[in-house]
C-alpha cells in the first residue's frame, strides 16, 4: 500500500474588539472593530486566500486529481467572507468542484466550548456542519475542534454526534515512543478515528520556512519530500496541519512559498508517495491502537495543552464569566443576544490575554492587536459587564 501524505489548512480571522472603555459600560452596544476587521481580511485575502486556493486549483487540475487538500473554515470566518470578500467564498467554492478537497466541521465560532458546555458545543458543531453543507453541498463527516483541542471525553462527544474521523496534534507527552504517522482510535469509541499531526514536519513549513538561522535553511521540495519519505519508512502516513494563513501571509510571496508548494506534489511522487485527504485516510489504512488523552491538548505552544487561553488567572476569570452567562443568553431568545454572546466564545479573545514571554511568546504577540495581556483582559470584560447588562434588561423585558 501507498505511503500518504494528508494536507490541512485551517482558516480562521476574528471578530476583533474596538476598545471599549469603562464609561462605555451600559451606554454603548458596539463591540466589534468593523474596521480593523475588514481591513485585516482585505489584506490577507490578497495576500494569501486569493492566490493560495488559486494555486492549489492550479496544482490539482496539473495533477489531474492526484493533488488533495482539506480545511476547516471557521464560521467566524466565513462570516467576514460574506460580509467584505464574497470572492474568497467563490474560490473555495472552486476547489470544493474539484472533488480533491474535503471541507471539515468545526465549532461555527471558532470556541472553547469543547471544555465548557455540551449543550453549547452540539449547538456550534450543528450550525457549523450546516453552514459547510450549504456552501460546498456536503455535510462533513470529519471533526478538527478549535486549535486541535481534544480529549477521551471530547472525541467520545464528537463522535455521538456521527462523525467518524477527528484531527488532533501528535503531543509527544500523549504518545511517548509511538508515532504520529499511524492512524488511531478514541480511547473510550473505537469507532472514532484520529489523525495526529505531525508538528515537526508541519512547524518546518509553518514556523522554520523563511528562518535564515535555520541549519536546513533554504527548504526545498525535494529536500522536505525525502524528510517525508524517511518519516514513514516503518509507518503509514504523514498529517501535515497548520494555518493557511502561512501561505502568503506569515511566510511572505517573496519567502519562495508558493513556488515549494506548487514543486511539492512532484517531488513527493517521485518518493512513491500520494496524497489523500482525511476521510480517505481513515478509510484506507488501519488503527493501530487506541489514544489515551485524559486531559484536553492541542496544536499551540510548547506545552501542547489549553494553556495558551486558559494558562493565568485572568484568562479562568474571562472564560468562567462568559460561560456563567449561557443559560441567561439562551432565557432572552433574542437572536441577537445570543449571535453576539457566540463572538464572545471566540477563542482568541483569551489568546490575546496570554502572559506567556519566553519560548512561544513572539507567537503571542504576532497575532495579538492588544500592547499588553492587561488591556486585553480589560477590554474584554468591559464589554462583558455592558453585554451582562443588556442580556438582564431583556430578559427582565420578556417578563413583562
Amino acid at each position: 500500500m501507498s505511503k500518504s501524505v494528508c494536507f490541512y489548512f485551517q482558516v480562521h480571522q476574528p471578530d476583533r474588539l474596538r476598545q471599549f472603555r469603562f464609561f462605555d459600560i451600559g451606554n454603548d452596544f458596539h463591540y466589534f472593530d468593523d474596521f480593523a476587521n475588514r481591513t485585516i481580511l482585505h489584506r490577507v485575502a490578497s495576500r494569501c486566500y486569493l492566490p493560495a486556493n488559486n494555486t492549489l486549483l492550479e496544482m490539482i487540475r496539473r495533477h489531474k486529481g492526484a493533488f488533495k487538500v482539506a480545511f476547516s473554515i471557521s464560521g467566524v470566518a466565513i462570516e467576514q467572507f460574506e460580509k467584505y470578500a464574497p470572492e474568497v467564498i467563490d474560490s473555495f467554492k472552486a476547489l470544493a468542484d474539484t472533488g480533491c478537497v474535503e471541507f471539515l466541521s468545526e465549532t461555527s465560532s471558532h470556541s472553547l466550548a469543547s471544555l465548557a458546555s455540551e449543550r453549547e458545543f452540539q449547538k456550534q458543531v450543528e450550525e457549523h456542519a450546516s453552514m459547510m453543507e450549504r456552501l460546498f453541498g456536503k455535510k462533513p463527516v470529519v471533526f478538527r475542534n478549535t486549535e486541535l483541542i481534544y480529549s477521551d471525553d471530547i472525541g467520545e462527544k464528537v463522535a455521538s454526534m456521527g462523525y467518524k474521523v477527528m484531527l488532533s496534534e501528535g503531543a509527544k507527552h500523549i504518545l511517548g515512543w509511538k508515532s504520529p504517522n499511524f492512524v488511531y482510535t478514541n480511547a473510550l469509541n473505537p469507532r472514532l478515528k484520529v489523525l495526529l499531526r505531525n508538528f515537526n514536519l508541519s512547524d518546518d513549513i509553518a514556523f522554520r520556512f523563511s528562518d535564515r538561522g535555520w541549519a536546513d535553511w533554504p527548504l526545498d521540495a525535494d529536500k522536505y519530500a525525502l524528510w517525508l519519505a524517511e518519516s514513514l519508512k516503518d509507518s503509514d502516513i504523514v498529517n501535515l496541519f497548520m494555518d493557511y494563513e502561512t501561505l502568503g501571509e506569515h511566510q511572505k510571496a517573496s519567502t519562495g512559498i508558493f513556488e515549494f508548494i506548487q514543486a511539492l506534489p512532484d517531488a513527493v511522487m517521485r518518493q512513491g508517495m500520494d496524497f489523500c485527504t482525511p476521510s480517505e485516510a481513515a478509510d484506507r489504512y488501519q488503527p493501530v491502537a487506541p489514544l489515551h488523552v485524559p486531559y484536553p491538548i492541542s496544536w499551540a505552544d510548547e506545552e501542547r495543552d489549553t494553556s495558551a487561553w486558559l494558562g493565568n488567572e485572568l484568562q479562568e476569570e474571562a472564560y468562567n464569566k462568559v460561560y456563567a452567562l449561557e443559560k441567561s443568553v439562551l432565557e432572552t431568545k433574542d437572536d441577537k443576544l445570543i449571535k453576539t454572546y457566540r463572538m464572545l466564545q471566540e477563542s482568541d479573545h483569551f489568546y490575546y490575554m496570554c502572559t506567556k514571554f519566553f519560548s512561544d511568546g513572539s507567537v503571542h504577540s504576532y497575532f495579538n492587536p492588544y500592547d499588553t495581556p492587561y488591556e486585553a483582559f480589560i477590554n474584554f470584560m468591559n464589554v462583558l459587564s455592558d453585554f451582562e447588562i443588556r442580556v438582564n434588561e431583556k430578559i427582565k423585558e420578556n417578563k413583562q
